[in-house]
């Protein structure tokens, strides 16, 4: 389940508006999308994944105008992070899957390699969790749906995984911890995610 946002400027990626502008960050927003996208789909290729775009923003046919036939498209559901990603993970689960992963577009570093590293740890361990640099995570991955994961979270804080494995620790759930990476939220990540642009030619 791969949540993103319609690239309007304006809109997305606004800590970056201060440096890049408007367009410039909706610009970046849309590269990041399509860029982990794709490593999403190179995964697919690969391992056993059902491939979910979860949108905000936009409406589906923008989102299919602008991604394609990328996978099924789902709008956010209202309310804050953990209200949009309980209603993700029970869409899924009541599809009958053994288990989901959710990422966000943000974090350009992650690859089939960790997507793969993800379905293996959810053969053994209740949750999945890729920490982030900035105290966050890039990756949740459950067995099933547990509402005290995303309860009493301080989204946007470097609190929350720490507060993640808290509640998870609260609910006997046994957990597996993948490599950090770092998302690009701010103006002094943007060197990160050049270095990728730049790697992949």
């Amino acid at each position: 389940m791969l949540f993103t946002r319609y690239p309007e400027p304006g809109r997305t990626k606004t800590r970056l508006i201060p440096q890049l502008g408007a367009m410039g960050a909706a610009a970046v927003q849309r590269q990041m999308t399509e860029y982990v996208l794709g490593q999403v789909q190179v995964a697919a290729q690969q391992l056993p994944l059902a491939v979910e775009v979860h949108f905000a923003g936009g409406n589906g046919e923008q989102m299919q105008a602008w991604l394609g036939v990328a996978g099924v498209y789902y709008p956010q559901a209202q309310g804050g992070l953990g209200d949009r990603l309980i209603a993700a993970f029970s869409q899924s689960f009541d599809q009958g899957r053994p288990g989901a992963i959710a990422i966000g577009s943000d974090c350009p570093a992650l690859t089939a390699r960790h997507l793969g590293m993800a379905i293996e740890a959810l053969h053994q361990v209740d949750v999945v969790l890729g920490p982030a640099t900035d105290g966050g995570y890039y990756l949740i991955g459950l067995r099933q749906l547990n509402r005290a994961l995303f309860a009493a979270i301080d989204w946007g804080t470097d609190r929350v995984l720490e507060q993640t494995l808290a509640a998870a620790k609260a609910q006997g759930l046994s957990v597996e911890l993948l490599p950090p990476l770092t998302d690009i939220d701010r103006p002094e990540d943007l060197p990160q995610w050049e270095a990728i642009v730049g790697g992949s030619g």
